[in-house]
């Protein structure tokens, strides 16, 4: 079956079809992973994307149970240049085609991804409609000059229950703008005890968890779409040891005072060189964002910038001169990809430990109390 990919500046891809059948809208970006493709199609920050891989193969080790970031996908579109349909891994319990059916994700391979990741590069991200319909060229123009950039990603992909997954340490409040379940991991494997709440959640409410540490997750869409988040994290900021990530991390310079704007084309991949300037260290990261924290905006805030992309010299990392609270804009709790970064869990849950000793609390009250299961709608898994 045929599929065709247009762009909003009237660029037409003809390829071939493959996953679910139908016509989708999204904002078209590119991820440079080789591999991967499991985790993107599964990463709640590529809500309302259509996501393009650079690499020219795609669906040679298949789907693999353990692998997947959140339990659905949000992904509207997959592109890449050459499609496997029988994977060749002993790990592999589906094909792509079969993951991409089962999300009722329309993809097209057998296209020039090269010429298209190139367009995007100079053009930057633009908006594509991917249909595997005979609809008329017109007809897509049309659709695609009226349908709006989705703007309520976070809602759309945080959860809507509060659980948890106990632990004998630290307690840490996640709070989900659409995390990635390799946060939850990094934060259990520490023996963490963690409760994952979702996005509107209240400061009050989270101060009744009684929590050790905040959690700021990623999450896909624009920082600014999401002020409701950033006046929680007001409340919170030097109460509470706060540590943020991705979009966790614009939400946090928002709320301390600094600007985001959106990138030409974005970071997304994992081999993203990231320098420490207290070091002078190298990292290499795994990266999905659009939007970026504005150098200029630092200056008349509380931050310092501890992290920057050694490519276009964008932040990386930012700490509060005052209050416990540093964040990242790439992921360290990425998979697959470089674990360089993982290190950063330990020094939150250290930076937790030495704000207790310079703070002594009352002792823990009780896990939840009935009133507060009431109000968060509390599932315990």
């Amino acid at each position: 079956m045929q599929a065709r990919l247009l762009l909003e500046d009237g660029t037409l891809f003809t390829g071939q079809a493959f996953g679910s059948e139908g016509q989708t809208i999204g904002e078209v970006v590119f991820n440079t992973g080789i591999t991967g493709y499991q985790e993107v199609l599964s990463d709640p920050s590529y809500c309302g994307q259509i996501v393009t891989m650079t690499y020219p193969l795609i669906g040679n080790y298949g789907v693999a149970r353990d692998d997947f970031e959140a339990i659905a996908s949000h992904i509207h579109g997959f592109v890449v240049r050459r499609h496997e349909p029988v994977p060749s891994n002993w790990r592999a319990q589906n094909s792509l085609d079969y993951l991409l059916k089962e999300f009722g994700i329309v993809g097209i391979s057998e296209i020039d991804t090269r010429m298209l990741t190139r367009i995007l590069r100079h053009h930057g991200t633009m908006k594509g409609v991917l249909t595997t319909g005979a609809e008329r060229i017109e007809e897509l123009q049309e659709r695609l000059g009226s349908a709006p950039m989705m703007r309520d990603q976070v809602a759309r992909t945080s959860t809507k229950h509060v659980f948890s997954s106990p632990g004998n340490g630290e307690r840490i409040v996640l709070i989900d703008y659409g995390a990635k379940s390799g946060i939850l991991r990094e934060l259990t494997q520490r023996n963490c005890d963690v409760v994952v709440v979702p996005h509107d959640t209240t400061a009050e409410q989270i101060r009744r968890l009684n929590p050790d540490g905040i959690q700021l997750s990623n999450g896909p869409g624009d920082p600014k779409d999401a002020m409701h988040a950033v006046a929680t994290i007001k409340e919170l900021l030097g109460e509470y040891p706060i540590f943020g990530i991705c979009l966790g991390h614009q939400l946090f310079a928002l709320a301390c005072g600094a600007d985001t704007t959106k990138l030409k084309f974005g970071h997304r991949g994992g081999n993203h060189p990231v320098k420490e300037l207290s070091s002078g260290r190298c990292y290499i990261t795994s990266q999905n964002h659009g939007y970026t924290v504005l150098d200029e905006s630092i200056a008349n805030t509380e931050l310092a910038v501890t992290h920057i992309n050694n490519n276009d010299r964008t932040i990386e990392g930012l700490k509060h001169k005052k209050y416990p609270a540093f964040t990242v804009q790439y992921h360290p709790e990425a998979s697959p990809g470089p674990f360089d970064s993982s290190y950063l869990f330990d020094q939150f849950i250290e930076m937790i430990r030495e704000h207790k000793r310079n703070n002594p609390q009352k002792p823990r009250q009780a896990y939840l109390s009935e009133t507060l299961k009431g109000e968060l709608q509390y599932a315990q898994k």
